[in-house]
């Protein structure tokens, strides 16, 4: 599977990667994310495309085979990637919100760092 996305006001940097699938993609809804926290930090996740009117759609999670550690699980969303905020923050998605943020893909160790959508 192949990984790409455009450079845009939700992510700066431009990414692209081939993945090797190692099961199908599921809807995913909530992701532990560790960058801001050691702990581990649950946020809301959703794809992010280029209609400006309904700019969100859905994220998935698919095991990949990953060089390093054998097996990982990759999310991913939209043309401009995936957006992220914390559980706790009830607000609408925006670009414009210092309380969530963008990111090409996020790749995941463990699938109890998932919450899938139902």
């Amino acid at each position: 599977m192949i990984v790409e996305v455009e450079s845009n006001d939700n992510c700066d940097t431009s990414f692209f990667a081939r993945f090797k699938e190692a099961g199908p993609a599921r809807p995913v809804i909530q992701v532990r994310i560790y960058d801001r926290n050691p702990a581990g930090e649950w946020c809301w996740v959703t794809g992010w495309g280029d209609d400006d009117q309904a700019p969100t759609c859905p994220a998935y999670a698919r095991p990949v085979e990953d060089s390093g550690s054998g097996l990982a699980y990759l999310v991913y969303g939209g043309l401009y990637g995936l957006r992220f905020k914390p559980v706790h923050l009830d607000e609408p998605w925006s670009l414009e919100s210092p309380q969530q943020w963008g990111d090409a893909y996020l790749s995941l160790a463990d699938d109890r760092d998932l919450r899938y959508a139902e």
